[in-house]
């Protein structure tokens, strides 16, 4: 990988050899390989057994989880912010657990809207929940760099499992909780 990106710094124009960029292509291959870890990541092994019984049937929110991902369209970050919810049905799973579960599906090449779903899907699978809902509100420098350049848009995408899809109230409690209620 380091290879490649000498390449394409050679590529824009830029001279190699300078002091600045002298160990660049290293650099910019070791970063690219942690904002990629997910890949080389497990659900399994992130979760790692932390799944603990409960006598709690009420909902359990984990807001505003930082997650770092990026676009597979362009390679340029998208940063924003993930709620998940869940309905434990006898056992919850440990709290450290959900936002590892979230930066597993981020640290991939992604579009936002897979990348909710991935985690609702992730989280539906391991808890056994009667339901989920997870929403992402994420900055894109796709959006931002590039293109149209508009600095202050953002996107909001949902997925809704389970109770959360079939049951209004549920719905409007998670979003009510969120402070997102339209």
């Amino acid at each position: 990988m380091e290879n490649h990106w000498a390449s394409i710094i050679a590529s824009i124009g830029e001279d190699l050899d300078r002091p600045g960029l002298v160990d660049t292509p290293k650099r910019a291959a070791k970063a690219f390989e942690f904002l990629t870890r997910g890949y080389h990541q497990s659900v399994e092994e992130v979760v790692n057994g932390a799944l603990f019984p409960s006598d709690s049937s009420e909902m359990v929110l984990v807001q505003d989880i930082e997650l770092y991902s990026l676009c597979e369209h362009h390679l340029l970050p998208f940063i924003g912010k993930c709620h998940v919810a869940y309905i434990p049905t006898g056992k919850v799973l440990g709290l450290s657990k959900v936002a590892r579960i979230v930066d597993v599906f981020a640290r991939r090449l992604q579009i936002q809207e897979a990348l909710t779903t991935q985690i609702a899907e992730t989280i539906m699978a391991v808890t056994q929940a009667e339901g989920v809902g997870v929403i992402i509100e994420a900055q894109h420098m796709c959006m931002m760099m590039r293109g149209v350049e508009k600095q202050n848009s953002a996107m909001k995408t949902s997925a809704m499992l389970g109770t959360f899809r079939s049951e209004q109230p549920t719905r409007e409690e998670f979003l009510s909780l969120l402070q997102l209620r339209r």
